[in-house]
């Protein structure tokens, strides 16, 4: 009997951590983060305040799930694309063909409003963001992955240190993605991203 009203309250638990979740996606999505409360989540979700805070430390370590959530869910799709390539694929098509994917989910699927949020979310270090900015990240561990393979096919040169080249590719989407947010709409995102990293990858190239 106890083991059932055990489970029946983790149960019901989960459930109300959900809908404070699922509740908080919706508002966020809607207003953004500044102008979301926890008032407003709690009577969307039909809990109490209480019931909020039980769940999650703060309006802001909610948040820092969702963007842990989001990126990861992001970087499943960049995964599959990913592996959908074939093994003798040249490498340097790969890397651009990811950038590709990269601006386009950024462009359709994020949007600038998002893209702004998060990035006053870094430089403020409002929020916990390792997530998206850890060079543990599986997109980030797809870049040094490619690099890896266009070393062992020839194609890259093999004088510098994976991983510091894999960090300057990253730094460099990321730079491009934050010219696009200070110059919208008047910057074109994909043009200069792929114009870039022609150029990167000239310099890296063994022929």
């Amino acid at each position: 009997m106890k083991i059932k009203e055990t489970s029946s309250r983790k149960e019901k638990a989960a459930e109300t951590r959900n809908k404070i979740y699922k509740c908080a996606e919706q508002l966020f999505t809607k207003y953004g983060f500044d102008d979301v409360s926890v008032d407003a989540i709690v009577e969307m979700a039909g809990v109490s305040k209480g019931s909020f805070y039980v769940h999650f430390e703060s309006k802001d370590s909610l948040i820092a799930f969702l963007i842990a959530d989001y990126v990861k869910k992001i970087d499943m799709d960049y995964q599959s694309y990913f592996d959908s390539f074939p093994a003798n694929a040249p490498a340097a098509d790969i890397l651009l063909a990811l950038i590709e994917k990269i601006v386009d989910v950024i462009t359709d699927t994020i949007g600038y409003d998002h893209m702004k949020t998060v990035y006053k979310v870094h430089l403020t270090k409002a929020l916990n963001t390792d997530s998206v900015l850890s060079y543990n990240r599986d997109l980030y561990k797809m870049f040094q992955a490619v690099i890896d393979r266009g070393i062992q096919q020839g194609e890259f040169k093999s004088d510098l240190p994976i991983d510091i080249l894999t960090k300057h590719f990253v730094m460099a989407i990321r730079g491009l993605t934050y010219e696009w947010c200070i110059r919208y709409p008047d910057f074109d995102y994909k043009t200069q991203a792929l114009i870039h990293f022609e150029m990167l990858l000239t310099g890296i190239k063994t022929r």
